[in-house]
């Protein structure tokens, strides 16, 4: 819940002059819905930056004031919309089974989820972490079944890590990330090699390089340092 109509215009122009129109990453944007028609416009023809959008309602119309279906986003012009981030789990108390709702109504108007699981700082230090992610991980599995994840990108995003300036060790995500890769390659092998999973966490300019270069953490899901360009249009480059 960070934008204006003036900053959602600065940032856009400036990430899309940043990134060019070649560069070495997939660029995804997600403003606040009410920014959402204007990052499409601004966007425009640059083909390597989608625009997401951060939540949507798992209904696909009705009596949900306030709510914001798939098939609104995608009318808008979303590609992408961000689900089960763990803002909306711890704050909003939002479900595993809402959450992989979310996945299916997202799936089903054709935007592509970046589906997002991690655990609280009480149970990685109870050393739950795998049971944790692999549970929410489950629960899209049970309802939409392995395929669903030909057309869906993965976030790891420990809660403890989120707004804090505590980030995981490269080492820490690489475990989790190669984790949850095996589990889905237990289901379907080429589907597990082939996804995309990002890592999110107060990853900064300064600690890309080195998340990026483990094995398994195929990008970023980037919160506080997207709100500067050039901050963000580093971590671009970092890949």
């Amino acid at each position: 819940m960070n934008a204006s109509r003036q900053l959602t215009e600065d940032l856009v122009t400036a990430i899309s002059t940043g990134v060019g129109t070649s560069p070495a990453a997939e660029v995804i944007i997600c403003p606040p819905s009410l920014y959402i028609a204007q990052a499409v416009a601004l966007a425009g023809s640059n083909a390597v930056i989608s625009i997401g959008a951060q939540n949507l309602d798992y209904h696909d119309a009705g009596a949900f004031t306030g709510e914001v279906s798939a098939a609104m986003l995608s009318d808008s012009g979303c590609k992408y919309v961000i689900v089960g981030h763990s803002e909306r789990r711890a704050l909003f108390a939002e479900t595993d089974d809402q959450v992989a709702r979310k996945v299916e109504a997202a799936q089903n108007r054709g935007l592509i989820p970046i589906f997002c699981v991690g655990e609280s700082l009480q149970e990685r230090q109870s050393g739950q972490t795998h049971v944790v992610v692999n549970r929410q991980l489950d629960a899209v599995i049970q309802r939409s079944g392995i395929h669903s994840f030909t057309n869906l990108v993965l976030a790891y995003e420990p809660v403890w890590a989120i707004g804090t300036c505590k980030t995981a060790t490269p080492e820490q995500a690489q475990d989790v990330h190669a984790g949850l890769r095996e589990r889905l390659k237990g289901h379907d092998e080429e589907i597990g090699n082939r996804i995309r999973i990002l890592y999110g966490g107060s990853v900064n300019a300064g600690n890309a390089a080195d998340l990026f270069a483990r094995q398994d953490i195929d990008g970023g899901l980037i919160g506080g340092a997207s709100l500067d360009a050039d901050s963000f249009v580093s971590i671009c480059q970092a890949v």
